[in-house]
């Protein structure tokens, strides 16, 4: 598990230096929910609302995401990706995508099958409360 997460971190920064993991997995969260607020990530995520705070003020710094009013209560801000937020996700997501297929390569098809079993059971594990979808 420490290897994989460190290939994670490590092809992350790669494609974009100055952001981190999990601010690839915000953006991709944001593109997956078509935006959500700061609170519904932290929320989603498990993570203190401060920690959020500074990612998401990264990510807006660099010009990934950005702030919109929410159209059915004004005073919340709704939290969307940019298009230059689109095309690093999209980068990003080809880049993993051809990484795990040239890794799995050589794995037989029974293989492929039990660890994917595997992953489901692994990340069927009570979590972060589910935010409906």
């Amino acid at each position: 598990m420490t290897a994989f997460a460190r290939r994670a971190r490590a092809s992350a920064g790669r494609l974009h230096p100055e952001l981190s993991l999990v601010s690839y997995t915000l953006l991709g969260h944001l593109e997956e929910r078509d935006g959500c607020r700061a609170t519904d990530l932290a929320a989603h995520y498990a993570l203190d609302k401060s920690t959020v705070s500074r990612q998401v003020a990264a990510l807006e710094r660099a010009g990934l995401i950005e702030r919109r009013q929410d159209p059915e209560d004004h005073r919340v801000q709704v939290l969307h990706l940019t298009a230059a937020g689109r095309r690093i996700l999209g980068r990003v997501t080809v880049s993993r995508r051809a990484a795990v297929g040239e890794r799995l390569a050589e794995w037989s098809q029974e293989d492929l099958e039990r660890f994917a079993e595997y992953l489901v059971r692994y990340n069927a594990w009570p979590g972060p409360p589910d935010d409906g979808g």
